[in-house]
């Protein structure tokens, strides 16, 4: 199995700036594109950034130019540095990853999620 565990969620003043990160642990055989989403009470769940393997990157309209998403591959985990926040950036972020992973002795190629960890932006 996969397991996806966020981490650097907390809160921050309009303007300031956070990083998250999303360590993947398991048997992993490997991870292909990552990606961070958002989740607001009330909304649907909205896409933020993703990265292939190879390091190429796709923004939501709303975060480019503010945010970037990178990986480190040799520790598998993905992160999200994010700059001029705004109260409109409040809420649950959570990350995904493609994998490859060993499950009960067979391949398991699927998408896997972690729990989230919460931004919350101050006016």
């Amino acid at each position: 199995q996969v397991q996806l565990v966020e981490s650097g969620g907390g809160l921050v003043q309009s303007g300031g700036s956070l990083r998250v990160s999303c360590a993947a642990s398991g048997s992993i055989l490997s991870l292909n594109t990552m990606g961070w989403y958002r989740q607001t009470p009330g909304k649907q769940r909205e896409s933020v950034a993703t990265i292939t393997s190879e390091g190429i990157t796709n923004y939501a309209d709303s975060v480019k130019g503010r945010f970037t998403i990178s990986r480190d591959n040799a520790k598998k985990t993905v992160y999200l540095q994010m700059n001029s926040l705004g109260p409109e950036d409040t809420a649950v972020y959570i990350c995904n990853a493609q994998a490859r992973a060993l499950e009960r002795f067979q391949v398991r190629s699927g998408l896997y999620w972690g729990q989230g960890t919460q931004v919350t932006v101050s006016s």
